[in-house]
Order: structure tokens, then C-alpha cells, then sequence
């Protein structure tokens, strides 16, 4: 007998204008030293996992080893702390960015200048360092990777095959490299699952480059970006200063096409994700206000570019006001529209409501770039938010540095303070929410699953994603047709099912072999 499992999602057609959601809590974490989160995801418990780096050994931090060490906070879902951990040794360790692993832990990177307490392998100088956690944060393996130069991790994902991405920024030629091309070059490492280097790339010319960003695209590729002064070798056009550079690669890590983008003055890309159509979205700080630029209000602004699936522009937007905006995370939201954080001085311009010093800012796009609503976040000193995303009740999770202890802030230690914020659903008149049932059955399941749509028999484009948002399926099928899971490892799974006239259901299924 079949297990039939009936879920129950929301089909949203947003309207001109929607409101901006609400604090629903918001929690500071941290000692009486800084404290900086770069990265937050949503578990699969419904909680959350935080990372970053402590320079404190006191208040909420308990064991660091000196200087700065990694930070990891395990929160549930109304933020309480259900454990934390300090990773390092006695001299620099940050981490910059987390990714939930299949087996249910957690995969950090970072730069590390130590090489005792925890770390172990350091090359010379600064060295990516790559740690791999269990599902409380117990050490399963470290490794450093680089050179007598300065190297360091920026971004990291798990990969369809179960190893690892990575990329940063690198300046050796020896140890785990052997190319460098200038002041420093883009770093792209493939680990396998042990964390054994399979291969690695220094992409670059003879000027800065440093890459923040990368996304396993569908085709089992690679899209990386970042900032890039260079104009030769790798590189093969530069407007002025720094551009964002954004670099598609094959499976083994060759250059497919790479392209630069912005103006005479800096432009920094901080993140890219592949949208569900096979484009990509980029987003950063840009200082430019000419050549692929346009808009622009002044200073730095928020600068949010969509590519095709080629690399070119298919719109870009400047936003911000006359002082400093700088764009740190974007993601694609359910609706296909984007939800961009960063941080802004700005009092005019697209930001309203600034409560002093710097904001969080937080802007909801459209899917075709136009701004639906903003929101700043914070108090009158300084905050700065670095990692967002949609969470399953389609609210926000938000990290980022908090220095006020006033305004929508409370609770900072001391200096600055791991700051997380829950904001609630969207919710305005002009936007209609019509409930589908969706029919996913068995679920469990082990090779195949099965979806209907009451009374229709429809030809289906089915998406099946991970709950990072990693696109790992492309199908097209009729509402009785088995979806083949065979190439999945166990794990949960988000599945979107377009119609031919546009509406699409949502749901969760789990693989259990």
C-alpha cells in the first residue's frame, strides 16, 4: 500500500506593493570584545546554525584559544542557544562561511594564521582553513590548504557528488599550489568528501583578485564572483579600479567564459546564486556611475546585476542614497523575486528610516529588478548585516554585527555583538495567496515519487532543489509520472511544479534508501 501524504502550500501573486515584514525576535550573542557573524542558514530542524569569528572569552563565549577564533552558534527556531563552540588556535582564525552538509553537519571555511590548538598543516602565513563538523559540532576532519603566501576561503558549498567547493584568494606557488599571476588571484579548490584535494585553480592576472562567491550550477559547473583589478591573463577586460568578475567554469574547473562588469570607479561582488531559469544574479558595492553602472545615488551603492545564462546583462540597479551602501547577500525568494542584505549610512535616496550611524538594510526586488520594499534595521551606533535568507515560514533570517544597544537592538555584551534577527512573513492587501493541495506520495521515499494535482492531468516542469537552495533536478513530467530519484542521496528536498500556464505547487518530500 502506498503512503500518501497530502501537503498543503501557498501559490502567491504579488500585487504592486507589498509591506515590509516585522521583527518577529531578535537576539545579540557575544563577549565584551568583537564578535563578527558572517553566515546563517536555516536546519533542518527548523533552527539555525551561525558562523563567524570572537575575538571574547567571556559573556557567551567559552573556550577561545587567542585572537580571533571561529564561532558557531546552534540556535532553535525562536533562537535560543542549544550549543556553541570556539574553534582555532593561538594566533587569527575567521571564518567566513557555512554550508549544512547531507549527513546532517556543518562545513566551515575561513582563513587561519595558527597552527596548534585546533588546526593543524598551516603552510606559512595565513592558510585557508576548511573544518568539518557533525551535527553537534564535533570535529570530523580540518585542513589546511595553501601556501608560504597569504591565502584565504571565502565561500564553500557541498557538491551533488558529496565533496566540496571552495574559493577565496591565494598568492603562493608552492605547497597545495602551482600558478599564481599576480598580487593575488581567485582560488578554486575541489575536495572530496574527506576533504583530499582533487583539484584547485589560481584564476587571475597580475593585479588584485579575490573571489567571494561560488554556486554549483545545473549543468554540474561552477559560477564564481568576486573583484578583479586586473586586465591580462585570465582577465579579459577591466573598466577602471576594481569590476565585479564573474568566471563560469566546467566540472573540472576550466574556464567556459568569464566576464567583468561595472565602471571606472570600484565594484565589488559579493555574492551569486544561479536563478531558476539558468540565469545568475550578482550583488555588491559598486562606486561607478558610468559604463555598466547606471543610477547610481552617490558614494557607494547596493549594485544588483542579473545575468542570462552567457553572462550578459539582462538589468542591473543602483541603490542606495548619497553615503555609504554596500551589498553583502543576496537569494532568490520563492516568489522569483530577491531579497538583498547589507548595510547602509544613507538617510535619502531608496533608504528610509535610518536609525543612525549604519543600518542593516534590507530590499526586496522584484523578479525583474523593480524595488516592492525596504527596511533598516539597528540603533545609533553602527550595524551591518551580512547574511540573509528565506526561511520555510517565508520570513527572513538576518546575521550581522550589532555595536547600539538601543533602537531595534538590546542585549550587546560589549563592542560589537553577533546580532540575529527573525523577521516575519510579507504580508499586504494587493497580495492574493490561493492554497493548492499538492499530492506527494510515497514519503518517505526510496527511487521514485509520484505527484498529482486534484483534477488535472498536466504536463509538469519539475525542479527539485535542496533546502540551500542547490538545484540538483530538472524534469519534465505528467502528474501521474514517476520522478526519478535514483542520482539523490538521502536527505530532505524541496520539489517546485510549473504548469504550462505559470502557476506552480511547492513541497517537501525526504529519500530514505
Amino acid at each position: 500500500m502506498k503512503l500518501l501524504v497530502f501537503c498543503t502550500f501557498g501559490v502567491f501573486f504579488v500585487g504592486v506593493l507589498s509591506a515590509q515584514p516585522t521583527i518577529q525576535w531578535q537576539k545579540a550573542f557575544g563577549g565584551s570584545l568583537y564578535d563578527e557573524p558572517r553566515s546563517i542558514l536555516q536546519t533542518v530542524d527548523a533552527g539555525y546554525i551561525v558562523a563567524g569569528y570572537t575575538l571574547s572569552d567571556d559573556g557567551d563565549v567559552v573556550g577561545n584559544y587567542g585572537f580571533n577564533d571561529f564561532w558557531l552558534l546552534k540556535l532553535d527556531s525562536i533562537g535560543e542557544v542549544q550549543w556553541k563552540k570556539a574553534f582555532g588556535g593561538s594566533n587569527h582564525d575567521r571564518a567566513f562561511e557555512i554550508d549544512l552538509t547531507k549527513d546532517g553537519g556543518y562545513i566551515l571555511v575561513g582563513l587561519t594564521k595558527s597552527n596548534d590548538g585546533d588546526v593543524s598543516g598551516n603552510h606559512g602565513d595565513y592558510d585557508a582553513w576548511v573544518l568539518k563538523l557533525d551535527s553537534l559540532g564535533g570535529i570530523q576532519w580540518q585542513k589546511c590548504i595553501g601556501g608560504s603566501g597569504w591565502e584565504e576561503a571565502w565561500d564553500v558549498q557541498q557538491t551533488t557528488d558529496g565533496g566540496y567547493i571552495v574559493t577565496g584568494r591565494s598568492g603562493s606557488t608552492d605547497g597545495d599550489l602551482t600558478v599564481n599571476h599576480g598580487l593575488s588571484d581567485f582560488w578554486v579548490v575541489k575536495l572530496n568528501v574527506y576533504g583530499v584535494l582533487v583539484w584547485q585553480k589560481s584564476l587571475g592576472g597580475s593585479g588584485l583578485d579575490i573571489g567571494y562567491a561560488i554556486d554549483q550550477t545545473s549543468d554540474g559547473g561552477y559560477i564564481i564572483a568576486g573583484e578583479s583589478q586586473s586586465d591580462d591573463y585570465d582577465v579579459t577586460s577591466n573598466q577602471g579600479n576594481s569590476d565585479y568578475w564573474v568566471v563560469k567554469l566546467n566540472f573540472e574547473g576550466k574556464i567556459e567564459w568569464e566576464r567583468s562588469y561595472g565602471g571606472s570607479a570600484l565594484d565589488r561582488a559579493n555574492d551569486i546564486q544561479q536563478t531558476r531559469e539558468g540565469g545568475y544574479i550578482v550583488f555588491g558595492q559598486s562606486a561607478s556611475n558610468n559604463g555598466d553602472v547606471t543610477g547610481a545615488h552617490g558614494n557607494y551603492d547596493n549594485w544588483a546585476v542579473k545575468l542570462s545564462a552567457s553572462g550578459d546583462i539582462e538589468w542591473q540597479k543602483a541603490l542606495g542614497g548619497t553615503n555609504e551602501d554596500f551589498g553583502q547577500s543576496i537569494q532568490q525568494t520563492i516568489d522569483d523575486g530577491y531579497i538583498l542584505i547589507g548595510f547602509t549610512s544613507s538617510i535619502n535616496g531608496d533608504v528610509v528610516g535610518n536609525n543612525g550611524g549604519k543600518d542593516f538594510w534590507l530590499v526586496k526586488l522584484t523578479e525583474t529588478g523593480n524595488l516592492e520594499w525596504q527596511k533598516t534595521l539597528g540603533g545609533t551606533d553602527q550595524e551591518r548585516g551580512f547574511s540573509i535568507q528565506q526561511t520555510t515560514d517565508l520570513g527572513y533570517i538576518i546575521a550581522g554585527e550589532a555595536w547600539s544597544n538601543n533602537g531595534d537592538v538590546s542585549g550587546v555584551h560589549g563592542y560589537n555583538d553577533f546580532w540575529i534577527v527573525k523577521l516575519s512573513p510579507e504580508s499586504s492587501p494587493t497580495t492574493e495567496v490561493d492554497i493548492q493541495v499538492l499530492q506527494i506520495y510515497p514519503n518517505p521515499a526510496t527511487s521514485t515519487i509520484t505527484i498529482k494535482i486534484p483534477d488535472e492531468e498536466l504536463t509538469l516542469s519539475i525542479q527539485i532543489t535542496d533546502l540551500l537552495g542547490q538545484i540538483l533536478s530538472h524534469q519534465t513530467v505528467s502528474t501521474n509520472q514517476p520522478i526519478d530519484l535514483s542520482t539523490l542521496p538521502n536527505g530532505l528536498y524541496l520539489l517546485s511544479a510549473t504548469t504550462p500556464t505559470g502557476t506552480v505547487f511547492s513541497g517537501k518530500f525526504s529519500k530514505q534508501d
